[in-house]
């Protein structure tokens, strides 16, 4: 197995990315609104969150909220916990008939929360996650990822198994979405994820810090199986169509294929990342005891 290699401990501190925006240094004049239709849906800011588990999961992680609504007749004995959050910090909740949270959300299990916009951690974020809880990083980049339904069941199997965090481009690809919110079921809440202008240059950084690339290609490549998961690492997925782009792919120190017999050429990119997530933990935890 080649040396690990030596990292550079001369970057910058990670900064703090829950900043909050400024205040307006004057007031502009207000105009009066028209009063609202009686049965106009509600105007909120920020994102919409629905059901019981992805609210439950931005109330326990302390994400600014700034409402709940409950539909009125959903029984409160399954939902006490997120009451008592809710009131502990504030947080406004309202018992509406069901007819208006099926205005505000879709799939909503009665639960709707407004919240303030996702922040995207900063790459040194992902590092400083890693060395808090002693671990070699293990870093997900997501390659022109465009299914939020995906990226939210990779943001649940990378908090299952604890990888560090996610690494996604701004261009041509999906972001923190309320889909995304939903699918995840209160993983995003968990896992940092961050927006990168170029993902090569990314991964240029991550091998300047000491992160060896692993990526996925059908041909050429060892059995995923046979992966040095010990080393920290960085695990690249590519998009649901195109799969991971030949720029990523030259850049990667490994390459590794899911074994397949039946008549399918190639896996959904959640279920491939699950897989390869599943044998980075499998691995670690053998070493590590």
């Amino acid at each position: 197995m080649a040396e690990k290699r030596q990292r550079d401990r001369n970057h910058k501190a990670p900064r703090d990315f829950k900043g909050r925006d400024k205040k307006p240094a004057f007031k502009t004049q207000e105009k009066k609104q028209p009063d609202k239709p009686q049965n106009a849906p509600e105007v909120v800011n920020g994102e919409m969150i629905a059901g019981k588990n992805p609210v439950l999961e931005a109330l326990r992680s302390g994400r600014e909220i700034n409402k709940v609504w409950i539909a009125e007749g959903v029984k409160k004995t399954g939902i006490q916990e997120l009451i008592d959050l809710a009131k502990e910090q504030g947080v406004l909740v309202q018992f509406v008939p069901k007819q208006k949270i099926d205005k505000l959300a879709d799939n909503h299990q009665g639960i709707v929360a407004s919240v303030a916009a996702y922040d995207y951690a900063e790459l040194d974020d992902l590092f400083v996650v890693a060395k808090a809880k002693n671990e070699d990083p293990f870093f997900i980049i997501l390659d022109e990822l465009e299914d939020p339904h995906n990226l939210g069941s990779i943001m649940r199997t990378a908090d299952a198994i604890g990888a560090h965090g996610i690494i996604i481009p701004k261009r041509r690809a999906v972001g923190l979405t309320a889909v995304v919110a939903k699918a995840s079921t209160g993983a995003i809440e968990h896992v940092p994820v961050v927006r990168v202008t170029n993902l090569a240059q990314t991964v240029d950084e991550l091998k300047d810090r000491g992160v060896w690339i692993a990526g996925t290609d059908a041909k050429g490549s060892q059995d995923y199986r046979k992966m040095d998961a010990t080393l920290p690492l960085a695990l690249i997925i590519g998009s649901e169509g195109k799969g991971m782009s030949r720029l990523l792919n030259d850049k990667c120190d490994f390459l590794y294929h899911l074994p397949m017999i039946g008549h399918v050429t190639s896996l959904n990119a959640s279920v491939a990342a699950a897989l390869l997530m599943y044998e980075v933990y499998r691995k670690r935890q053998e070493v590590n005891g």
